[in-house]
């Protein structure tokens, strides 16, 4: 494979003059609310041509924060900026969430159509995500689960979520009556309580810096850039707790000239996701995730470390993942797809990678994500279509793990396999072997497998399968089961 050429990403800059928010009528007591002094200071930043907007140490009670075009907001060390739990203070917009365009609560950080933008620091943004996520049982001890419902919210029928407030379980009913969508104003501030806004939400903005803060507690996803350019994220800590429902770490959909580095993850979801919008409405945007170096970054808890989808539909190419750790996430290298998404997934190089206690798969591509292989032989998925998603030319290189459920599974589709997978220099300890099901060129190379469960090697409908030095850890050849 042929690496691609990566363009240099470019980096904002600001002039050297500082607006505190404090000379605005700010107070760090966790008590006053501080939406309209932050909001002053920020204005103002602008409007004289830029500048950075400092947070000093303290507790800063806040709405919602739009950012505006050549501002720095820097959190310095010991600032904590707590967001509301008041729900009237986050209007009903419209924003982007799981690849579509629909009504959400505004987001605690926000911007659009912004150019030059940065958020620096050593501060603490605290999304308050407790007072707006449902939580699963099955995901607490029973002394945690009873603790949650005596101290008030609601519990569904099944008594298996709990919500924090009626309206925002009456909303999750009313989303799953109208195929997943709030298609009204009226109706979306009617259930404003079930409407959870990702932390941070940038749309269409060119030249961001995201340089150190931590972000936290967020109510949906943490960090969520929808179609920017020249995207700069380093030196930040993402955290969610390790159950908190839709608790994605960084959502990267359709942007291009993108470098994330030196940053940790610790999340209740997806930590490093790669999208790019959602079956049609992502093939009609067309805006691929492209042009993106992913380095030097450690995952300590998420569904996937590094991970492609499920909302691919606009593509997602020129990836370069390389140097990065997962410990205890449940999947570590996570690709992920299924019939009605359309878009072609391409030339994405992942090297590098150091993983512990993966719950599941070490490394595992899938185009049936949310479907029952059943499926598999309807008679109206005979050919391939605009809506049959597509993974191909990906190089997985130099990969250690110890410890996971199984050590690699591809399953492709019957109408258009998964093709041409490299697997070169990959060491797996698991439980389970590899798994490989509509799938065409695959290039194992160098691959040492400790296998718990025989047989290590299962492939079904696979085409044009190289092996070479494939070894057990004493050196022997490993069969193919096929």
């Amino acid at each position: 494979m042929k690496y691609f050429e990566m363009p240099c990403v470019q980096i904002p800059t600001f002039p050297d003059r500082d607006f505190v928010i404090t000379s605005y009528g700010a107070v760090g007591d966790g008590i006053h609310l501080n939406t309209q002094a932050i909001a002053k200071a920020i204005e103002e930043c602008s409007s004289s041509g830029g500048g950075r907007v400092v947070i000093p140490p303290g507790v800063w009670l806040t709405g919602p924060i739009t950012l505006k075009s050549n501002v720095n907001l820097h959190l310095q060390r010991g600032a904590v900026v707590v967001f509301t739990s008041d729900f009237n203070d986050y209007p009903v917009v419209m924003s982007h969430f799981e690849g579509q365009q629909t009504f959400r609560c505004m987001s605690p950080i926000n911007g659009e159509n912004l150019e030059n933008i940065a958020i620096t620091g050593q501060g603490i943004f605290d999304g308050q995500g407790q007072a707006w996520r449902p939580v699963k049982k099955y995901k607490m001890t029973d002394n945690q689960w009873n603790e949650l419902i005596n101290a008030g919210g609601f519990v569904d029928e099944n008594a298996m979520v709990w919500w924090p407030s009626k309206e925002a379980m009456e909303g999750a009913q009313y989303f799953k009556n109208h195929n997943g969508k709030i298609t009204s104003l009226e109706d979306a501030k009617r259930y404003r309580d079930f409407l959870r806004p990702n932390l941070l939400s940038l749309v269409n903005c060119k030249k961001v810096l995201l340089d150190g803060p931590t972000f936290q507690n967020s109510p949906a996803w943490n960090l969520h850039p929808v179609m920017c350019e020249h995207v700069t994220i380093r030196n930040v800590t993402v955290r969610n707790p390790w159950y908190a429902q839709n608790g994605d770490g960084l959502d990267l959909e359709s942007c291009k000239n993108v470098e994330i580095y030196n940053s940790t993850f610790d999340v209740g979801d997806d930590a490093i996701c790669m999208k790019s919008g959602k079956d049609e409405e992502g093939r009609r945007r067309g805006k691929p995730c492209e042009n993106v170096r992913i380095y030097n970054c450690t995952v300590y808890h998420g569904h996937g470390g590094f991970v492609v989808g499920s909302e691919m539909s606009g593509g997602v190419r020129n990836i370069h993942v390389s140097n990065c750790t997962f410990i205890g996430t449940d999947v570590g290298i996570r690709f992920k797809s299924r019939r009605g998404r359309g878009g072609v997934v391409e030339n994405i190089y992942i090297e590098n990678i150091y993983m512990k206690d993966i719950v599941d798969e070490a490394i595992i591509l899938t185009m049936w994500y949310g479907h029952k292989a059943q499926n598999a032989d309807d008679a109206k998925y005979l050919r391939p279509t605009e809506e049959t998603p597509e993974f191909r030319n990906i190089m997985i290189k130099n990969v250690v793990c110890m410890g996971a459920g199984r050590a690699i599974q591809v399953s492709g589709l019957p109408e258009l396999p998964i093709n041409s997978i490299y697997f070169d220099d990959v060491i797996v300890t698991s439980e389970k072997g590899v798994e490989c099901v509509n799938a065409t060129d695959l290039f194992f190379r160098n691959v040492k497998l400790k296998i718990e469960k025989k047989p290590e090697l299962v492939f079904d409908n696979c085409k044009r399968i190289e092996m070479v030095n494939v070894v057990d850890p004493d050196g022997n050849d490993i069969k193919l089961n096929q």
